[in-house]
Formats: C-alpha cells, sequence, structure tokens
C-alpha cells in the first residue's frame, strides 16, 4: 500500500496520486468502484493523505 499525497476531481471520478521509487505515479477510480469500495469521494478529495492506495491486479484505496 502507497500513502497518498494528493487527489484531483475528475468529470466521473478521482485520480489519486502517491510517490513511488522518486516518481510520482496516478491512478483513477470512478464514482461507482468508490462506493463499491466504501470510500467517501468527498473525504478522499478533501483529506487524500489520510488514505492509502494499492494498484495492480487488486486496485484498493483504504483509510489509513
Amino acid at each position: 500500500m502507497h500513502d497518498l499525497v494528493g487527489s484531483r476531481k475528475m468529470e466521473n471520478g478521482i485520480v489519486v496520486f502517491w510517490d513511488e521509487n522518486g516518481q510520482r505515479k496516478n491512478e483513477s477510480f470512478n464514482y461507482q468502484e468508490l462506493i463499491d469500495l466504501k470510500i467517501n469521494a468527498a473525504d478522499l478529495f478533501d483529506r487524500p493523505i489520510l488514505s492509502q492506495v494499492r494498484t495492480g491486479v487488486k486496485r484498493e484505496i483504504k483509510r489509513k
């Protein structure tokens, strides 16, 4: 899991940002995915540093 360092609202979801091996990475999640993961989109947008992301085969966002 990677600690989020930022997020940005998109038309149909939110893109989240984290640092990995000295590089800024990002992943987008649509609103339905966030609902399925039981993530409040407003919290993710307002306070992304309180969340973590896992990418790859099983994408996941969770609160710290």
